[in-house]
């Protein structure tokens, strides 16, 4: 984990509540897929922790959707504005575990850590399958950005509005060896039952402090509880223990 400030270079609306943020600074730790990074806030006592959607070596850019005070206040932020960020954070997606094909499963703002992960496993000569939900078509975003990486992006939207009528899992391809996934605890639950193979699952949290001293966001697993953002908040399917 590294503290450091970060200079906007872009934040702008992909719909009417999902926005796209550049921020200039130090990314030297963010070193995998699916890690993220937490923002202070002027006025706010707690960090906004925020999925990873890209960086480079001198930039990192996320996707939040403006759901309260936290999010909203970030909305308004002006380009070269600065921004204390904490970066490095969370255990990020392990490829390693995926032989050959891989499916991609991202709902609303779980789509975002999805889309380093590709371009990774891409990198690594490996097939990659795309199902992107949400609720309805004025939702979608990410999706040219995903089908500039492979030609099989699906998406679903509960309406069916577009794309395929349902949930991502009614779009799951036949075969696959390994499945990443990130978004809301009841598609990863549908997720947990519709996969036939081990898979990794990125939990979505209200966090704290944001790199475990709190233990705000702990969670029950096969070998106890784990923290989401420090152990996680990636998990394998094998260890993971769903709470009624």
């Amino acid at each position: 984990m590294k503290q450091g400030i970060f200079k906007v270079a872009e934040n702008s609306a992909l719909t009417d509540s999902v926005f796209r943020m550049k921020l200039i600074g130090d990314v030297s730790d963010i070193t995998a897929p699916g890690q993220f990074i937490n923002i202070k806030l002027d006025g706010l006592y707690l960090r906004r922790p925020i999925s990873v959607f890209y960086c480079d070596t001198e930039s990192v850019t996320i996707i939040y959707k403006v759901v309260g005070r936290g999010t909203e206040q970030m909305s308004l932020i002006n380009i070269g504005e600065e921004l204390d960020v904490l970066t490095g954070l969370g255990n990020g997606y392990d490829t390693s575990l995926c032989s050959d094909h891989a499916v991609l499963l991202g709902g609303g703002v779980g789509v975002p850590p999805l889309y380093m992960l590709a371009k990774k496993l891409k990198d690594e000569g490996k097939t990659i399958s795309v199902i992107l939900g949400f609720n309805t078509k004025s939702e979608i975003f990410c999706e040219e950005d995903f089908k500039a990486l492979t030609d099989d992006v699906k998406v679903t939207t509960v309406d069916g509005s577009y794309g395929v009528k349902g949930f991502v899992t009614d779009a799951l391809p036949e075969s696959y060896d390994h499945f990443f996934t990130c978004g809301p605890e009841p598609m990863l639950k549908a997720i947990y039952k519709a996969t036939n193979t081990s898979g990794q699952f990125s939990f979505e949290e209200r966090m704290g402090c944001g790199f475990g001293a709190c233990m705000g966001c702990s969670c029950k697993t096969i070998t106890g509880y784990k923290r989401i953002c420090k152990d996680g908040p990636v998990m394998l399917k094998e260890e993971i223990l769903w709470e009624d």
